[in-house]
């Protein structure tokens, strides 16, 4: 916590308003806007339910076609199932480890998706350049999933905050957290008034409960945007903090064999999660995290990509192979701003013995 989050939180029980709504949320919403640059914001009960709402906004329904990033969180794919759509998984590429461009040209080309959900991953942006392009060429709509990229940028531009509609998550293990909350925002408001409309249960204006098509209690509760609110007072800290921790793993570990999550040109990532990939010769991933886990030293694997998830073993694809191979090589490093030098030091150590022990 930064410090500012309990003086938010303790106005809204001083004001009796700890419902859905309020204040906090409000000024949570406004905070946002002012950092990314996004005109328009919703706060919500999660990064998915953000997403869900986008295409309930962009008029997603049963049958339609979603091209989506494989190598991501579920998160990122379960609203196109919630929506009866198909999702169409794209590979990622070597240079960014995001949404490989040419397979989304083949995939625009070849399916004609409705909509693609982009995502930028461990807070590295994609290649905006030309995955915008390729959207405007097809007439695809591009919902940015900035879920674990809040505080990263393309040239200059926030990510989330580029495309027409995005979106971010506070979950827990974010850069910065509402213990659980999301942010829907766009750069038009109709897709936000849809949004809050879905968000609110679909009430129709009236005395009584009207309804003509099926909502969602989506809403942001006024206490949770409280600690969003002390969150956002320090999230260009926490930013940096997430970078010097990259940089302390990319000199520390420089003389092992292990390669760094890549940054593309005329970008900033917020270096959400350091993460590595191992050589073949070295030791195997999985030796490293139990090595690791003995010493109480918590490390995951990379994301398993989605079209290689049971769940979906029947979805449309479009692989290289280049997610599989981060997948099976690669290691999520701790990477939170609460560790001290101390703390990163000791990590490194571990790592080092690991690898020793492992030659």
């Amino acid at each position: 916590m930064g410090g500012a989050e309990l003086g938010f939180i303790q106005e809204a029980f001083e004001k009796n308003y700890i419902a859905p709504l309020g204040e906090n949320v409000t000024g949570f919403e406004e905070a946002i806007k002012a950092f990314t640059g996004a005109k328009y914001a919703l706060g919500v009960s999660s990064g998915t339910a953000a997403l869900h709402l986008a295409l309930r906004a962009l008029g997603v329904g049963a049958g339609d076609k979603i091209a989506v990033s494989s190598f991501t969180f579920i998160g990122s794919v379960s609203p196109i199932i919630y929506q009866n759509a198909e999702p169409i998984f794209v590979d990622s590429d070597e240079k960014s480890w995001n949404i490989d461009p040419n397979l989304l040209e083949i995939c625009c080309k070849k399916h004609k998706p409705k909509a693609l959900i982009l995502v930028h991953l461990y807070g590295q942006a994609a290649d905006m350049d030309a995955i915008c392009a390729i959207c405007d060429r097809y007439g695809v709509a591009l919902i940015e999933d900035a879920a674990e990229a809040l505080g990263a940028t393309h040239r200059g531009r926030f990510c989330g905050a580029i495309a027409p509609i995005g979106v971010y998550s506070f979950n827990g293990n974010k850069i910065i957290t509402t213990s659980g909350g999301g942010m829907l925002v766009a750069s038009d408001e109709a897709p936000i008034k849809k949004a809050l409309f879905l968000a609110t249960q679909a009430r129709e204006k009236a005395a009584h409960y009207e309804h003509r098509e099926i909502g969602y209690n989506y809403r942001m509760s006024n206490i949770t945007a409280g600690i969003g609110r002390g969150q956002a007072l320090v999230l260009s800290k926490r930013v940096e903090r997430r970078r010097e921790i990259f940089e302390f793993y990319r000199r520390a570990l420089g003389d092992l064999p292990v390669s760094f999550m890549p940054e593309l040109p005329l970008t900033r990532g917020n270096r959400w999660l350091t993460t590595i990939t191992i050589e073949e010769k070295a030791i195997p991933p999985e030796r490293l995290r139990l090595a690791l886990e003995e010493e109480n030293i918590e490390s995951r694997p990379l994301w398993k990509p989605m079209h290689l998830q049971p769940l979906f073993q029947n979805a449309e694809r479009l692989i290289s192979g280049v997610s599989q191979k981060l997948f099976e090589k690669g290691l999520c490093l701790p990477s939170g701003t609460a560790m001290s030098a101390d703390d990163l030091e000791f990590i490194a150590a571990a790592i080092k013995r690991a690898f020793g022990a492992g030659a």
